[in-house]
């Protein structure tokens, strides 16, 4: 199945005006004949879907169905200003929603998350994400310092809980390690691996035990950063929105003009 999408500018409508590329030659194969059985004829391009179609640009819609951690470029690049770009987003932590952009005329992309979604990663390089005992230097604590937090591990666990920290706290993970009597250890890792946090989550308590090593305190940046969206309360996605510019991603609170804090 094609799991990218461009609209293309200025044909009319029918398929024969719509570019599909994928990355996976028998896939594409098997989307081209499904496709003909139903009387659609696209134009399919099997490739690198982060490169888009250039000989097709420019176009009016790019509508991606795999998730994507940043927008390429190139999409926004052969998208007409005024143009849409269709996408599920979603930060190195967790949490996705799918993002509406409108392309301008200064190569840059902006608009607002729509709602939730959970996609297929794109097929790209994808950071490093090692086991936890790849970031222990010894035996426990392993040279972490160990303190205690009300920031309970469940508040972090949900959908959007993950969308709203890994928009403050980028390159960072989280890891669950799970007990025979419930409760659990939840691991932050960095994905330079130079850093790692644990919170310890047990029932009926109200502190839990942090530990954390590295030059990044992570169990910080991320307590931090549940707390600014707890304080804005809890805003859904459709008040979270961003903005794709060459240099980078920034996601923003309600307007482009108030993006949400980086703690790292």
């Amino acid at each position: 199945m094609p799991v990218f999408d461009e609209g293309k500018h200025g044909g009319g409508s029918g398929s024969g005006n719509v570019v599909t590329v994928e990355v996976d030659k028998d896939n594409a194969t098997d989307a081209q004949l499904r496709l003909a059985r139903a009387r659609y004829s696209p134009t399919l391009v099997v490739g690198d879907r982060t490169t888009g179609c250039p000989g097709g640009a420019p176009f009016d819609r790019v509508i991606a169905t795999c998730s994507i951690r940043r927008v390429p470029n190139a999409w926004v690049a052969q998208t007409r200003p005024g143009g849409i770009i269709v996408a599920p987003w979603g930060p190195e932590y967790g949490g996705e929603a799918v993002v509406r952009l409108t392309v301008g005329g200064d190569g840059t992309a902006s608009g607002r998350f729509v709602g939730s979604s959970a996609f297929m990663r794109l097929c790209q390089p994808r950071s490093a994400r090692p086991s936890s005992l790849e970031y222990l230097s010894g035996p426990w604590p392993a040279g972490g310092a160990k303190s205690a937090t009300s920031v309970s591990p469940e508040d972090l666990g949900g959908w959007l809980a993950m969308f709203a920290v890994g928009a403050q706290v980028p390159g960072a993970f989280p890891l669950t390690e799970r007990y025979a009597d419930g409760s659990y250890t939840l691991w932050l890792h960095d994905t330079a691996i130079t850093s790692w946090a644990t919170a310890d989550w047990e029932p009926d308590r109200a502190a839990y035990e942090v530990a954390q090593s590295g030059p990044r305190s992570l169990w910080d940046e991320v307590a931090a950063a549940w707390r600014w969206w707890d304080d804005q309360d809890r805003p859904g996605f459709d008040r979270f929105g961003l903005t794709v510019t060459p240099d980078g991603h920034t996601v923003w609170l309600d307007s482009p003009d108030n993006p949400v804090p980086l703690r790292n």
